[in-house]
């Protein structure tokens, strides 16, 4: 009896790992509109505050020179936007998804001086 409830404990223990990782897992640098809008947060600020905060930090002195900005860029749609304080004036309903590069890869997606990174908004069209 014990043979066959450990078997089936087994079988069951193995169900669940299969189940558990077809399970879709959450962008770690993209928000997506389905994550925006179960936030139910007002502007784009606040979206990233309450699911990736981290996307808003200061990344310290960037440059010897330290004239490179330390917090990243944003970018709306492939267009310099402004700084991470812009993205308050960006409505939550209007935003498909939120995603963060980081310095290196900023740089060989929208070229010198975005050493704190990017945060790039792609708006519903």
């Amino acid at each position: 009896m014990s043979r066959l409830r450990l078997s089936l404990l087994l079988a069951l223990c193995l169900a669940a790992c299969v189940k558990a990782s077809s399970a879709p897992q959450a962008q770690r640098d993209v928000i997506t509109e389905e994550e925006i809008a179960s936030s139910n947060a007002i502007n784009a600020y606040e979206a990233v505050q309450k699911l990736r905060a981290n996307f808003l930090a200061d990344r310290g002195k960037t440059t010897i020179l330290g004239r490179s900005p330390s917090k990243p860029t944003v970018y709306v749609d492939g267009v310099q936007f402004g700084d991470v304080t812009s993205l308050r004036s960006i409505s939550a309903t209007v935003v498909q998804s939120i995603r963060l590069y980081r310095a290196y890869e900023a740089e060989q997606r929208y070229g010198n001086g975005v050493m704190g990174g990017v945060i790039e908004v792609t708006t519903k069209k």
